[in-house]
């Protein structure tokens, strides 16, 4: 039998490959970089993911909220941080204070901030979103003149310090897609917008993980790099072989094996049947713990050195997988997903299976899992 693994279900997370893949697109592109890290670090966990990107020379760590932002601050990061997302009546104060950049989509948005400001008692770091195609947050080109204008004016009684303008890309997983000319276009027109108002924001930025490695003239100067930070491919199917280095792994404990006879049926509503005598395992992590549902026949763990498919379907804390006739034995250690080094399925494999991204798969997985860290 193999060792028992440190936990019933862990995820093992790889700084030394954070570093790697930081370290690699920082070479790659040539810009300042930006590592995101929203999501508790796409899954990885995001004190320590900014800190891995810290050390391998990330200029700028970016989250969406500022909840995000205080709690680096909380966690003793002192470098530049942006977020992006806030509703109307947030606490913009608690970022101002803790030297935070934040980001502005309207000139409301520019009023509550410049009213935090007074509480704060020191100017603002102020970055402007504009839409450029995406249709989600940002200023819509008919307003961002308006924006650009009242961003200018608070520039210019002290108020805040205009740091950055960018926007975000619609389909830069996509190389040969039309949106992208179209948006690289209307991002130079509202740059030029913010340029002959008088605005000279320290950096412009446009370019997500896909469009910082496919996409050159998107760069300006910083790329915004999420997910290829983590070593996952940002664009199958196009992403050129860059090294990267995948820095999840996923595993459980194998709680129980037993054989199965031909014709009785697996799990919930008996979506599976065994055509023959068989074995099965049963893997103690399910849908509560981030685990698809849709993965319910599809997906494969590794177990004892083989892929092994799930039988049935995934329940809330446990799945089946067949063993083929093999008989491990409960206490073995089973990989959901990894880096692929050793034949098990990769978080891609898992979100191909399950009709997903891989962005998906490694954010949402967690759940009573704990988590490790190693760095090799």
């Amino acid at each position: 039998m193999s060792p028992l693994p440190a936990a019933r279900a862990e995820i093992v997370v790889d700084l030394g490959a954070i570093r790697h893949n930081v370290r690699r697109l920082r070479e790659l592109t040539g810009v300042a970089m930006m590592t995101v890290v929203k999501a508790d670090g796409y899954g990885h966990g995001m004190a320590e993911t900014a800190r891995a990107a810290r050390e391998a020379g990330a200029n700028w760590i970016g989250v969406a909220t500022i909840d995000e932002a205080l709690a680096l601050r909380e966690g003793g990061d002192t470098g530049r941080v942006l977020c992006w997302l806030t509703v109307p009546g947030e606490d913009h104060a608690l970022a101002i204070a803790a030297d935070i950049d934040v980001t502005a989509y309207s000139v409301a948005e520019l009023y509550e901030i410049e009213a935090a400001v007074a509480v704060a008692g020191r100017p603002a770091r102020v970055q402007l979103k504009v839409d450029t195609g995406l249709s989600r947050g940002g200023a819509p080109m008919d307003t961002w003149p308006d924006v650009v204008a009242a961003a200018l004016a608070g520039e210019q009684d002290g108020t805040w310090q205009v740091t950055g303008v960018w926007s975000h890309l619609a389909a830069s997983d996509e190389p040969d897609h039309p949106a992208n000319d179209a948006q690289e276009a209307l991002f130079r027109e509202a740059l030029a917008v913010a340029e002959d108002a008088g605005l000279r924001p320290e950096v412009r930025h446009l370019a997500n993980s896909a469009g910082a490695i496919l996409r050159p003239s998107a760069r300006f100067d910083l790329v915004r790099v999420g997910l290829a930070s983590y070593g996952l491919d940002p664009a199958p199917g196009h992403t050129p072989d860059l090294g990267l280095r995948p820095a999840m792994t996923v595993r459980a404990t194998l709680a129980q094996t037993k054989p199965l006879a031909a014709g009785a049926s697996v799990s919930y509503g008996h979506t599976w049947t065994a055509e023959t005598d068989t074995t099965v395992g049963l893997v103690p992590v399910g849908y509560a713990d981030g685990v698809p549902r849709h993965a319910s026949n599809v997906a494969h763990v590794l177990v004892d050195g083989k892929q092994r498919a799930i039988r049935g379907r995934v329940c809330m804390d446990q799945f089946v997988v067949d063993l083929d006739g093999d008989l491990p034995g409960a206490g073995h250690d089973v990989v959901l997903f990894g880096d692929g080094s050793h034949g098990e399925p990769t978080a891609q494999d898992w979100a191909e299976a399950s009709g997903t991204i891989s962005y998906e798969i490694v954010t949402r997985v967690g759940g009573r899992m704990t988590r490790r860290y190693v760095d090799r």
